[in-house]
């Protein structure tokens, strides 16, 4: 990691195409990867190669997937000959809340405490490891939780006390119809479930389509608040 002052290359970045977003991430940072859901951070995986062919990427396989997502995961990791780290929940955590409250708590419960063990856990391991990744979101994905964060960012809910965390955002100003336009313009591949309905893509049980102008994340979660709509991954993005 080379020496910057935060706030100078906030600054810099402001309002930057994604592409610079990523050479100064790399510029900066050796150990560094980035987080690939299965849906459309395949474009940031296109415009990633193209800078740094090796740049590591994680994938965070809950057990809750769908199967098309699957195949995706394992296309994109043959078309990009990607070095890819599949990271699994832990086992013991995972068995005693399935024990407790079976497969589906979370519709009653509400998602956060399945998601803090199939998603968070196994990123925070991951992410102690780096000091810097990158990420898919846009501002256009919600209203409610993702129009206030920056192209670049200390991790506040990742950052330990003595090891800060970097997160680059370098689709943050882009729209679902630049995102497809990439992916229809360079044929790179895509989840097969946006062909039926489905915009953002995560659990099986969590995820459903959406209908015309409904906004994007609607589909998750869909019968909790709008507001809460994070998983945890990216739990600074909701604010008390």
């Amino acid at each position: 990691m080379s020496a910057f002052n935060l706030i100078e290359l906030q600054n810099q970045l402001h309002g930057q195409k994604p592409r610079a977003i990523l050479k100064a991430a790399f510029e900066h940072f050796d150990n560094l990867a980035i987080a690939f859901s299965g849906a459309e951070d395949i474009v940031l995986i296109d415009l990633a190669v193209q800078i740094r062919p090796d740049v590591p990427v994680f994938v965070l396989d809950t057990g809750r997937l769908h199967p098309e997502t699957y195949r995706f995961i394992d296309q994109a990791r043959q078309h990009y000959r990607l070095n890819l780290d599949i990271l699994s929940p832990e086992h013991l955590a995972l068995e005693a809340l399935v024990k407790q409250k079976g497969l589906f708590s979370f519709y009653q419960d509400g998602h956060q405490e399945c998601c803090a063990i199939r998603k968070v856990a196994p990123l925070r391991r991951k992410l102690a490891q780096l000091d810097a990744w990158i990420t898919g979101q846009r501002k256009d994905q919600s209203q409610d939780t993702r129009q206030d964060i920056l192209e670049l960012e200390q991790d506040a809910a990742f950052s330990a006390p003595d090891k800060p965390l970097y997160k680059f955002n370098p689709l943050l100003n882009w729209n679902s119809a630049q995102v497809w336009d990439h992916i229809e313009a360079y044929q790179t591949p895509y989840n097969s479930l946006h062909q039926h309905g489905y915009v953002s893509i995560g659990c099986e049980p969590c995820t459903r389509p959406v209908l015309p102008n409904q906004p994007e994340r609607a589909g998750r979660w869909w019968w909790e608040d709008a507001s809460k709509k994070e998983c945890g991954l990216h739990a600074g993005n909701i604010k008390n």
